[in-house]
């Protein structure tokens, strides 16, 4: 696995399809990241930087600047070919949520989410780091 050095990462919102708080962090962090994903797909920046943390939303104060930044240094996210949820871990107040994801190049990403309770009891997306996989062996 290779490390690749892309910066910081985009931010999440978590909330439940009835926009309410939901009980189970890990359930919420994934029905948002998928919501996220949806948003980056449908080229909807406004609902993807509503997602965003307070954190990340003063390294990137406008839609347009945080919209940027995913899609030059987050391809695999702003543009997935399938991907999957793995593992995930809850400390405390924070979750970290693993994505593969499958590029647009036909490369293999792991994108680890991490999410920290905020406040208003939602969850949002503090960073992301981006692992490309090392190739298997070919057959």
């Amino acid at each position: 696995m290779r490390r690749a050095a892309l910066g910081m990462g985009f931010a999440v919102v978590l909330v439940s399809a009835s926009q309410g708080l939901a009980a189970e962090p890990v359930d919420t962090a994934r029905s948002v990241i998928g919501q996220q994903i949806e948003a980056f797909l449908n080229d909807d920046a406004a609902k993807a930087y509503s997602f965003a943390s307070p954190q990340i939303k003063g390294l990137f104060p406008s839609e347009a600047l945080f919209f940027e930044m995913v899609k030059r240094g987050y391809r695999p996210v702003y543009r997935p070919g399938n991907y999957a949820y793995g593992r995930s871990k809850v400390d405390g107040t924070t979750v970290v949520q693993e994505v593969l994801i499958s590029g647009p190049d036909g490369k293999d990403w792991t994108a680890l989410y991490s999410l920290t309770l905020q406040p208003d009891g939602s969850y949002k997306i503090n960073g992301v780091q981006m692992l490309q996989q090392a190739p298997g062996p070919e057959i």
